[in-house]
């Protein structure tokens, strides 16, 4: 219950605050959080997402933060629901149940287990980690546009990097983590809209390894 009280939180924690916001933040944060992208989806469908984590500091962290995500649909008499699990080895746990017309929840699923692990890492508070990266938001970001290969064809792709701690003045404490880059790449042509969703950053200096978590979307199936 409070994996799932948290995972709804950062919706509203992460919302755009309008009085900082520019236009060129506004359409970064639109992109990012894109309503109506479940809207496509048929009612039996499910989408599998893959989240492979490496951690040079917490090995076994990364190796239950390892495995494949399911968000599958249910109609509600107020609502359509969007209902995320986590899958590993024959078993299943529940993330959470959002409404479907908000928009694909598995980008708050990734900002939330990259504060997570980044706090557990660094050791860091996950309040000011989140903080800072609903701060990226509010400033300029790097926005490009490219190709990808998907379903067998090559898909037009958008792909935003924020750097939340680039100009943090405690960086230089946050093991590696100063030099966090998060990369999404969404496309129209991809249920769903998240094609990829990417942490990575250098491991502390004189340590082994650093920290990527790669979450991407493999296919859709019938539940």
């Amino acid at each position: 219950m409070r994996r799932k009280l948290a995972l709804i939180a950062v919706l509203g924690a992460l919302a755009l605050p309008a009085a900082a916001a520019t236009t060129e933040a506004e359409q970064t944060y639109q992109l990012l959080f894109k309503e109506g992208t479940l809207d496509s989806v048929a009612p039996e469908a499910v989408l599998h997402y893959t989240r492979a984590v490496q951690n040079g500091a917490l090995p076994e962290a990364a190796e239950t933060g390892s495995g494949e995500i399911a968000l599958s649909f249910e109609q509600q008499p107020e609502a359509r629901i969007a209902n995320l699990q986590f899958l590993q080895e024959g078993k299943h746990r529940n993330l959470g149940s959002f409404p479907a017309s908000v928009g694909n929840p598995m980008i708050m699923y990734f900002y939330e287990t990259v504060i997570r692990d980044m706090a557990e890492t660094a050791g860091g508070s996950p309040f000011y980690i989140r903080n800072r990266i609903k701060d990226s938001l509010v400033r300029p970001a790097e926005v490009e546009t490219g190709e990808a290969l998907y379903g067998g064809e090559t898909i037009e792709t958008r792909t935003v990097t924020l750097r939340p701690f680039a100009e943090d003045p405690n960086r230089a404490r946050m093991q590696g983590f100063g030099d966090l880059e998060l990369r999404v790449t969404m496309s129209e042509a991809v249920p769903g809209w998240y094609l990829s969703l990417i942490a990575e950053a250098p491991g502390a200096e004189g340590a082994e390894g650093g920290y990527l978590s790669e979450l991407r979307f493999d296919e859709v199936a019938a539940q």
